[in-house]
């Protein structure tokens, strides 16, 4: 039987054992709320100073660290737009997080990547269209390319498991 490559979990990014986390961040990358707080206090003060070194990231992006205290042996940092009523290329935007991480892992070889919802929580980013945006992106990246094997949505809330949920099964 052939193993999934995209999963759904509810639980807590921070306590994956995974080869990386991807964490929502802010363009400074040195720690914030939500997610980004979570991953920073979970990982302890080496994560922050190696962020510190990687002077920032626009939003779109991505930049890769450590784990440090976490399972997850890297970090893949990605800053998510702010939703302004979906005129200002937020979309693009968003796509470009999940294209941009899903990138640094193939080139990494990472076999398997876990993923917030980015840009959900304080960005304000609708949670219909931001998990059509992550599914599809992903979905579209694994049909080409090898790496990663095995890519994990996670999401904390019954309310975000069950708008990803219904995505997936389509």
């Amino acid at each position: 039987m052939k193993k999934k490559r995209v999963e759904l979990i509810k639980g807590d990014i921070t306590l994956l054992d995974v080869d990386a986390i991807v964490n929502a961040a802010n363009n400074s990358l040195l720690g914030g709320g939500g997610v980004d707080g979570a991953i920073h206090a979970a990982a302890g003060p080496d994560l922050l100073t190696e962020c510190e070194k990687l002077n920032g990231c626009e939003t779109g992006q991505s930049k890769i660290t450590n784990g440090y205290r976490l399972k997850a042996k890297h970090v893949i940092h990605t800053v998510g737009p702010i939703w302004r009523g979906g005129f200002q290329d937020e979309h693009s935007l968003l796509a470009s997080c999940y294209q941009t991480c899903l990138k640094l892992a193939k080139e990494k070889k990472i076999k398997t990547l876990a993923f917030p919802g980015i840009s959900t929580g304080a960005y304000g980013f609708p949670l219909d269209l931001a998990a059509l945006i992550a599914v599809t992106e992903t979905k579209r990246f694994l049909n080409k390319n090898s790496y990663p094997e095995r890519v994990i949505f996670v999401t904390y809330g019954d309310d975000n498991y069950e708008t990803y949920r219904k995505l997936m099964d389509q």
